[in-house]
C-alpha cells in the first residue's frame, strides 16, 4: 500500500465517519422530539379519556331521569 492510497482511505473513513455522527445528531434530535410528542398525546388521550367519562356519566344520569319520567307518567 502506497502513502497516497493510505492517505485517501483515512480521508475517506474520515468523511464516512463525519456523515455518521450528523446522522446521530439528527435522529437523536427526532426521536428526542418523538418522545416529547409521544408524551403530548398520552396527556392529550388522558384528558380525552376523562371528558368521555364525564360525558358519559351525564348521559347515564339523563337517561336514569327520563327512564323516572316515564315510570311516573305511567
Amino acid at each position: 500500500m502506497t502513502g497516497p492510497d493510505h492517505a485517501q482511505q483515512i480521508l475517506a473513513l474520515a468523511q464516512r465517519l463525519d456523515r455518521l455522527l450528523e446522522a446521530t445528531g439528527r435522529l437523536a434530535s427526532e426521536n428526542q422530539a418523538l418522545k416529547r410528542q409521544l408524551l403530548e398525546l398520552g396527556a392529550e388521550r388522558d384528558r380525552l379519556q376523562d371528558r368521555n367519562a364525564l360525558a358519559r356519566g351525564r348521559v347515564e344520569a339523563m337517561l336514569g331521569k327520563l327512564d323516572l319520567l316515564e315510570r311516573n307518567d305511567d
